[in-house]
């Protein structure tokens, strides 16, 4: 489902418009990623917890070349599913 299905979707769903819907998925997925730009954790119980992870800096190799080269150290976004959401996909 993309984003557009999702829009009618909850549109659907929820007997609202298109646009309502479609304000609430923007407002939601960009305070989510706001917060997570500024290190901060989001929790939302029985669906899941969104959270940022640091990943230290590595060697990797060059496939092409086969040459070693290092891979810089980055926050990364993470997802842990939570229990409601589990059972349901189950």
């Amino acid at each position: 489902m993309n984003k557009g299905e999702f829009i009618n979707y909850i549109a659907t769903k929820q007997g609202t418009s298109k646009v309502e819907a479609e304000k609430v998925i923007d407002v939601f997925t960009s305070s989510v990623i706001s917060a997570l730009g500024e290190k901060l954790d989001v929790s939302l119980i029985g669906f899941g917890s969104f959270s940022v992870t640091m990943v230290p800096a590595r060697s990797g190799r060059n496939p092409a070349t086969g040459k070693v080269i290092q891979i810089a150290a980055r926050n990364q976004p993470k997802f842990k599913v939570g229990q409601k959401l589990k059972d349901a996909v189950n």
